[in-house]
C-alpha cells in the first residue's frame, strides 16, 4: 500500500505542479517523498524560490507553513494536517507582543521563525536557530532588544551576540524535556563519541555538549567531524536524515522523550489526500501578509 501512495504522490505532483518541503524532524517518509528537507531557514528560502511549481506542501507545522505562505502569496501552500501546530508559537500572541513593547519603548523586537505570522508582524527582524546570533549582532551593542517567543534559544545568542536581551517566556517543550544527564550518560556509554545539542535546549544542556547547533549545522558538523560516533540531543527526526546521509557513522538519540508529537502528525497518506482535496489551505491575510514579510526579508537578508 506504501508503494501505491507513493505512486499516487508523484503523480499528483506533476498533475498539480506541486513541490513538498520537508523539516528535518519530520518522519522518516515524509522526509523521503519530499523534494527539498532542510532546517527552517533552508526552508524559508526554498519557499521563496519554488521557481515554476504553483502548489507548496509543507511538511512541518503551522508557522511553517505559515511562512511559505507571506513568501510565496502567489502560490497555494498545503498543511497536510492542519492541526500540526506548535506550543512554543503559541506561547506568544500580538497581543502580549504589543504589551512588552509597550513596556520598552523604541526596543527592536527580534523573532524566532518558531512564532505566528501575528507575532512576525508586530517584529523588527525574524531569526533561525541558525542566524539568531548574527541577527542580533546587528544591533548596536547598547541597544536593548526584546527576544519572542524561545528563552532558551534568546539566552543562547545574547551570550555569544554580547547584546542586552529581554527575553520572552517561551520555550519548546521537547527540547526542554532534554536533561543535562542525558548527554552525560550517552557520553559515559560511547566515550568515543561527540554531542551535538540544539539552541533550544535549556542552558544546562547546552553546556555538557561538544557543540551547539541548528539541524543545519549538525548535518555540517556531522560530514566534518572525524569522529564516527555521534550523539545528537534534538528532536528525533533529525536522526533519519543524518543516518541517511552519513551511514558510515552511527548517531545516538540522547533520549526517547525528545519527540514532537506535532513533527509526527504528519504522513504519506496526508499528503495523498492533501494533493488530491488541495486542502488544508493555509493563508496569511492583508495587511498582516506584508508586515510579517518584512522581518522575515531581513532575517533572509542577513543571511
Amino acid at each position: 500500500m506504501s508503494q501505491e501512495i507513493i505512486d499516487r504522490i508523484k503523480a499528483l505532483k506533476v498533475e498539480k505542479k506541486a513541490v513538498i518541503l520537508a523539516h528535518n524532524y519530520q518522519l522518516g517518509e515524509v522526509q523521503d517523498i519530499a523534494d527539498f528537507v532542510g532546517d527552517s531557514l533552508e526552508l524559508a528560502r526554498k519557499a521563496a524560490a519554488v521557481g515554476d511549481a504553483e502548489v507548496i506542501v509543507f511538511c512541518g507545522v503551522h508557522f511553517m507553513a505559515e511562512t511559505a505562505a507571506i513568501l510565496s502569496p502567489d502560490k497555494i501552500v498545503l498543511l497536510p494536517d492542519k492541526d500540526a501546530g506548535c506550543p512554543m508559537a503559541d506561547m506568544a500572541t500580538g497581543e502580549a507582543l504589543r504589551k512588552m513593547k509597550a513596556e520598552y519603548p523604541g526596543c527592536p523586537v527580534v523573532c524566532y521563525v518558531n512564532s505566528t505570522a501575528e507575532v512576525k508582524a508586530e517584529s523588527d527582524c525574524c531569526c533561525t536557530s541558525a542566524n539568531a546570533v548574527e541577527v542580533l549582532k546587528q544591533y548596536p551593542k547598547d541597544q536593548k532588544i526584546i527576544f519572542v517567543p524561545d528563552k532558551y534559544l534568546g539566552d543562547y545568542a545574547a551570550e555569544l551576540a554580547e547584546r542586552d536581551v529581554v527575553l520572552w517566556p517561551g520555550y519548546c517543550p521537547t527540547h526542554a524535556r532534554i536533561m543535562p544527564q542525558d548527554i552525560l550518560n550517552a557520553k559515559k556509554a560511547h566515550p568515543a563519541a561527540v554531542s551535538m545539542t540544539h539552541p533550544e535546549c535549556p542552558r544546562p544542556v547546552r553546556d555538557v555538549a561538544d557543540h551547539v547547533l541548528s539541524t543545519g549545522g549538525m548535518l555540517r558538523v556531522a560530514g566534518e567531524t572525524d569522529a564516527k560516533e555521534i550523539i545528537v540531543a534534538t528532536e528525533n527526526g533529525m536522526l533519519h536524515r543524518l543516518r541517511k546521509e552519513f551511514p558510515e557513522k552511527t548517531f545516538y538519540s540522547v533520549t526517547q522523550r525528545a519527540i514532537c508529537p506535532n513533527m509526527k502528525k504528519i504522513n504519506l497518506a496526508k499528503i495523498m489526500w492533501a494533493l488530491e482535496d488541495m486542502k488544508p489551505v493555509i493563508s496569511v491575510p492583508e495587511p498582516m501578509r506584508s508586515k510579517a514579510l518584512g522581518s522575515i526579508q531581513k532575517m533572509l537578508d542577513v543571511s
